[in-house]
């Protein structure tokens, strides 16, 4: 299969390797790298910013319609725009980390976004990273993987990537925040994460990124 036509979709819970892993496939491949998350957050920290409340779900869905998010590389990966704002950090913020649950929780919310990004990916090759990708928005996906790590690694990873942005976080409360992020995203009444019945598996606790990539990049010289 040519790459221009391939679609990726990589789903998993927070902190599972999900964006990192994408955008090196998604670079390695020459296809564009949609991280639905981002998007989610970029509504999010617009409510906040807003004042818009997050439990308001016609509020949201008013504000989405206004609202575009766009993705651009840089030297890291990928910018995220707000209406032409770059917010690529803002949407990291633990505010927005800790409120971004409630408001991707919104049936409708979630129409909208899914909607825009199966446009994204109607014309184009792409790797699509998210909770949902496998089972809603790329259900027909050339290939889907389901990434999963222990909530001790996971904490460690985002504890780590703050740091190196200089926000403060606390190991134990992020342990906390994740197993409670978990539950909130696979209980949820809208498109729950769980993994499709056609996706790989892949445990990313004791593996390096390369070791990652390298695992989907066998899947990837099958299809």
């Amino acid at each position: 299969m040519k790459n221009e036509t391939l679609t990726i979709a990589i789903d998993g819970p927070a902190s599972s390797g999900k964006s990192t892993v994408a955008k090196r496939i998604a670079s390695e491949l020459d296809l564009i790298y949609v991280d639905t998350g981002a998007m989610y957050r970029a509504l999010t920290f617009q409510a906040l910013e807003s004042n818009v409340n997050i439990k308001d779900q016609k509020a949201l869905v008013d504000l989405l319609e206004k609202t575009d998010v766009t993705f651009e590389p840089n030297e890291k990966g990928q910018s995220v725009f707000l209406n032409g704002r770059d917010i690529t950090y803002d949407i990291r913020d633990n505010n927005v980390t800790n409120t971004v649950s409630v408001v991707a929780a919104h049936p409708e919310v979630r129409v909208l976004m899914v909607k825009r990004q199966q446009d994204m990916a109607s014309n184009n090759g792409v790797v699509m990273d998210g909770r949902d990708i496998g089972t809603v928005v790329l259900p027909d996906a050339d290939l889907k993987i389901f990434l999963v790590a222990s909530v001790k690694e996971r904490a460690e990873r985002r504890h780590k990537e703050n740091k190196e942005k200089g926000i403060f976080s606390d190991i134990d409360q992020l342990k906390k925040d994740i197993a409670e992020r978990d539950y909130k995203d696979s209980t949820r009444d809208s498109s729950p994460l769980k993994q499709a019945e056609d996706a790989f598996r892949i445990d990313t606790t004791k593996l390096s990124i390369d070791d990652v990539v390298n695992e989907i990049k066998k899947l990837i010289q099958k299809i």
